[in-house]
């Protein structure tokens, strides 16, 4: 597991939009877990994509990353290389997935990313404001464990009732957003710094600690949890003076334990690219009403299985997006990567399906593979973009 996660690109297995398609997203068929099926989508605005999206499958768990990077995409790419290998690290150690495992690859995550920041501090001073958000989903012995960092998000899809017959399908949030933008985390945040008035400011239209970032918790943002960083003034070139006297932010993950029962029909988790334009409620009901199988009484598919129901989330949070300008997802698809930002985000989301007997391992997943790993590109634009500069390779 842990060579896997050190060659993410290696291990794509999905594919561009190409054919008149969107050449900014990429997608993956259906694969399986040990509980069912899962897709992937990602869909690139930044000049660099700051998204990263990974799957680790296995017999006996699967776990799901969603890293939305900020201020650059060495954050979420760090995370991507380090956190799976910590989790299998210590889920090993312990004998078995815990909420105390997570917070430990959390916490290990985090410690390496600021030894990572002070090495490379003298030579690139803004690796200091590189942070990211991380959302992570583990399955084992049917308990499902939620843990985040910021503003990504993880939604259930559930019947109302075990009862087949009814198939109302609602949404059921699992994750916290850690947005200052929510009335409740901004007095979370003001009543942890009563001597500082300006934690939290309305700035740009939006609430923002120091009146920069948004989320409260996060991988990475060095500068806002370390005020020897942000007194520096080799940081100056890069961002206005702070005045911290100290951290105003944390990765102090929100962790919520389930247990999995048989109403419980899917998980979706995206970045918040995705939610800024799907309400929870919308993303569960495009992934309830397009099933994956052949209807035989009509001999047609729902869903073509080449596309993927990730896709198919993406592509409807790209027509709002459109929407809102009065504009069509054909006219976004021929803008280019960074203009695109003033669009909408980039876009992470992984679709898992819990259709399987749980607690028992899939026959399909032994057929194709006992451990697997999957990792969305780097770079949407060019799959075979390499990582160029000289902090890739520290990393």
């Amino acid at each position: 597991m842990l060579e896997m996660c050190a060659r993410p690109l290696e291990r794509c297995f999905g594919r561009g939009d190409g054919g008149g398609g969107d050449g900014l997203l990429w997608h993956m068929d259906l694969k399986p877990h040990a509980s069912g099926d899962y897709s992937i989508a990602v869909v690139q605005a930044n000049s660099m994509l700051e998204d990263q999206g990974q799957v680790f499958t296995s017999p006996s768990a699967t776990y799901v990353g969603v890293y939305d990077g900020h201020g650059g995409p060495e954050a979420s790419r760090f995370i991507t290389r380090h956190l799976f290998p910590f989790l299998h690290k210590f889920t090993t150690e312990q004998g078995g997935l815990s909420a105390e495992v997570i917070k430990k690859a959390f916490d290990a995550t985090e410690e390496e990313f600021l030894h990572l920041v002070k090495r490379s501090w003298s030579a690139r001073p803004q690796i200091a404001s590189v942070g990211s958000c991380c959302l992570v989903g583990a399955i084992a012995k049917d308990v499902l464990y939620v843990a985040n960092l910021g503003d990504s998000r993880a939604v259930l899809g559930r019947r109302v009732s075990e009862n087949r017959k009814n198939m109302l399908v609602v949404a059921e949030r699992l994750s916290v957003d850690h947005n200052v933008g929510v009335e409740e985390v901004r007095k979370e945040v003001e009543a942890l710094h009563p001597d500082d008035s300006h934690t939290v400011v309305f700035s740009r239209g939006v609430w923002r600690i120091k009146g920069i970032i948004q989320v409260s918790r996060s991988i990475g943002d060095v500068y806002l949890k370390k005020p020897e960083f942000s007194r520096d003034h080799r940081f100056h070139h890069f961002r206005l003076p702070i005045p911290l006297k100290r951290a105003v932010m944390t990765a102090e993950p929100s962790i919520l334990i389930r247990k999995l029962k048989s109403n419980d029909l899917f998980l979706i988790f995206a970045s918040d690219g995705l939610w800024e334009q799907l309400s929870d409620e919308a993303a569960v009901e495009i992934v309830s009403q397009n099933p994956r199988s052949v209807r035989p009484q009509l001999k047609t598919y729902a869903v073509y299985p080449s596309q993927g129901i990730a896709k198919r989330l993406v592509r409807a949070a790209l027509r709002a997006a459109a929407r809102k300008r009065e504009m069509r997802y054909e006219d976004i698809k021929r803008i280019q990567k960074g203009a695109r930002r003033h669009f909408h985000d980039d876009i992470t989301v992984v679709v898992i399906y819990l259709d399987h007997p749980l607690g028992t391992s899939s026959s399909r997943i032994k057929d194709h593979c006992l451990v697997d790993i999957t990792s969305s590109p780097v770079d949407i634009f060019s799959l075979n973009a390499n990582e160029d500069d000289s902090l890739a390779a520290i990393i």
